[in-house]
């Protein structure tokens, strides 16, 4: 079983692999050394009656032989895993960079708990294909064809059996092997529905014991559970019976020589130090072919759990516009003020319908921008496109008169800071989460940070203060102190662009206030861009564009907007008959 993709990876170590097999060969000389010298030991005590001073050298190269052949099988082995470690690293670093340069948006549309088994599991299932089973399918064809060179000049019979019976191994391990493939294949899908699923109930855990659906979970996860234990062992069964087909054939296949050699040893037609000599060598002759047998169902695995890899890294990424404008964004095009859409349109990929069409709007250096409208007008895809997760299908997007497109992306959105409605903490402490606004900050601009974005009090309350360890999505924090914490990443980066995605939202009154009064702080001289949920945070914004169906089609300030009786007049009517 010989996957080309694999075999491009496994292009990336040929130096290792090539060490692998000569050291095999090595191995396979030695064998037949082996095999020599013993038979000469045993011919000599037992026909010639040669005392244990005569053969004393012929035991110790005996004994040198076999350490060596050791030594030569660990540095094969070592060699081996080194070679699959140094592909699992690359390729597991390609996958995470690949899943990176998708973004976000592509991240929603898949189940983390079956991106995390690919990552892990996945990545480890190819251990056994890189570090044996594709070193012993070189090994598997040599080292026969090795013994068989000094075979074929000391006996023909023996040969041409070893010869013949030789091709039955793999014939079998192949026919075996196709029936176990469904079954592989069936074991990798469970165990990565259980994965996704078992992450799923950690993550919703609240929601299930809210509904009292947690037991109901138990009882999927066991019945997924159960599905896996059964296809688990049905693999088992076909690896069982494939060892034994292997076993049985390759010992009816060395029975076959010794009777051979018996009979002609019998009538006196081959000297008793060649029998021996034959004899010895057979099973190490079929040996290589049963260690193929023996990893082809881990090779399975291992190129099942490549299937969804390169599943995964076949997925085009975002078409990147020619970087014209490299280094510093910020020395390029200045503090990134005004921004201009043009005509811009977008259709998600897989459907017809475009959310984006024909959008232009401005945003001017300091000013305050709200974007309103119905769910599903694109306002979060004006988000992500300015964030370059998305890429227009369609017009154009300029930075004080510089394509966006022609920036670096990276460089560009270390000139912009985004508030989402629910900030991600990661699991480390306040320290560090805050400090992921400017990696290489001191302790103190963190702390400076935190008291701007009125986040210092409760911080230093925590029992072990910034040091203070948070759960992974800021589970210890209660929302406005995880909205704070986001701020001060967002005050410590100090980005003059500040994409605001309802950062109130489902805050007590009082927290609310908090956080408004440390956004206040630090949207102050910046642009921004502020995408609304609830109407009541954009009665002070500069400017207001109310989008509907991905077109802009009413603009300009509160008081304007409502004297003109349109749709941001119905949004703000519908706003205030929920409040009352």
């Amino acid at each position: 079983m010989i996957d080309k993709r694999l075999m491009g990876e496994a292009k990336k170590v040929r130096l290792y692999l090539a060490l692998t097999i000569s050291l095999g060969l090595c191995t396979g000389l030695l064998i037949v050394l082996q095999a020599t010298t013993l038979a000469s030991v045993i011919n000599a005590v037992f026909l010639n009656q040669q005392t244990l001073v005569q053969v004393w050298n012929g035991l110790l190269l005996l004994v040198g032989v076999i350490l060596l052949r050791a030594v030569v099988s660990w540095l094969t082995e070592v060699i081996a895993q080194r070679a699959a470690a140094q592909i699992k690293g690359a390729l597991r670093m390609q996958l995470l960079q690949h899943l990176l340069s998708l973004g976000p948006v592509h991240a929603r549309g898949e189940r983390t708990g079956e991106l995390v088994n690919l990552m892990t599991e996945g990545v480890e299932a190819l251990e056994d294909y890189f570090a044996r089973y594709l070193p012993q399918v070189a090994l598997a064809a040599l080292i026969p064809l090795l013994i068989l060179f000094f075979v074929l000049p000391i006996d023909l019979t023996s040969g041409i059996i070893l010869l013949f019976t030789a091709p039955l191994i793999p014939f079998f391990m192949i026919l075996i092997g196709k029936w176990a493939d469904h079954l592989t294949k069936k074991q990798w899908d469970i165990m990565s529905r259980m994965s996704a699923h078992f992450l799923d109930v950690l993550q919703g855990l609240t929601t299930l014991k809210i509904f009292g659906r947690s037991k109901d979970q138990v009882r999927v996860i066991a019945r997924i559970s159960d599905d896996f234990r059964k296809t688990t062992l049905g693999v088992l069964r076909v690896a069982f019976l494939s060892a034994l087909v292997l076993e049985l054939l390759s010992t009816i296949s060395t029975a076959l020589v010794a009777v051979a050699l018996g009979l002609r040893l019998v009538y006196d037609r081959i000297p008793f130090q060649e029998a021996f000599f034959l004899l010895l060598l057979a099973p190490e002759f079929y040996l290589p072919l049963r260690n193929l047998g023996s990893q082809f169902h881990a090779a399975m695995a291992g190129v099942n759990a490549a299937n969804r890899i390169f599943e995964v890294l076949g997925q085009p990424l975002p078409v990147p516009h020619p970087t014209t404008y490299g280094g510093n964004v910020g020395t390029t095009c200045g503090r990134p003020g005004h921004i201009s859409l043009q005509n811009v349109n977008f259709t998600y990929v897989g459907t017809d319908q475009p959310v984006l069409q024909g959008c232009s709007f401005e945003l001017l250096p300091g000013q305050v921008v709200a974007l309103v409208g119905p769910s599903g007008a694109g306002k979060t895809t004006i988000a992500q496109l300015l964030l370059r997760f998305l890429e227009p299908s369609g017009g154009g997007m300029a930075v004080n008169g510089i394509p966006l497109q022609q920036l670096d992306a990276d460089e560009w959105r270390s000139q912009v800071a985004f508030l989402p409605q629910n900030p991600y903490l990661f699991y480390g402490t306040v320290a560090e989460n805050i400090g992921m606004g400017r990696p290489g900050a001191t302790l103190a601009e963190i702390a400076a940070a935190a008291k701007l974005a009125g986040a210092d009090q409760f911080i230093n309350e925590l029992p072990q203060g910034y040091q203070t360890p948070v759960g992974e999505g800021g589970t210890r924090l209660s929302g406005g102190q995880a909205q704070r914490v986001a701020i001060a990443r967002a005050f410590l980066k100090d980005a003059p662009l500040i994409i605001l995605d309802e950062a109130t939202t489902g805050l007590d009154p009082a927290t609310e206030e908090l956080v408004q009064e440390a956004l206040s702080r630090l949207l102050r001289g910046r642009t921004v861009l502020l995408i609304a949920h609830r109407l009541s945070t954009i009665y002070q914004a500069d400017h207001i564009l109310v989008l509907d169906q991905g077109r802009v089609v009413e603009q300009g300030r509160h008081e304007q907007l409502l004297a003109r009786q349109g749709l941001y007049h119905r949004l703000v009517t519908a706003y205030r008959g929920e409040l009352a």
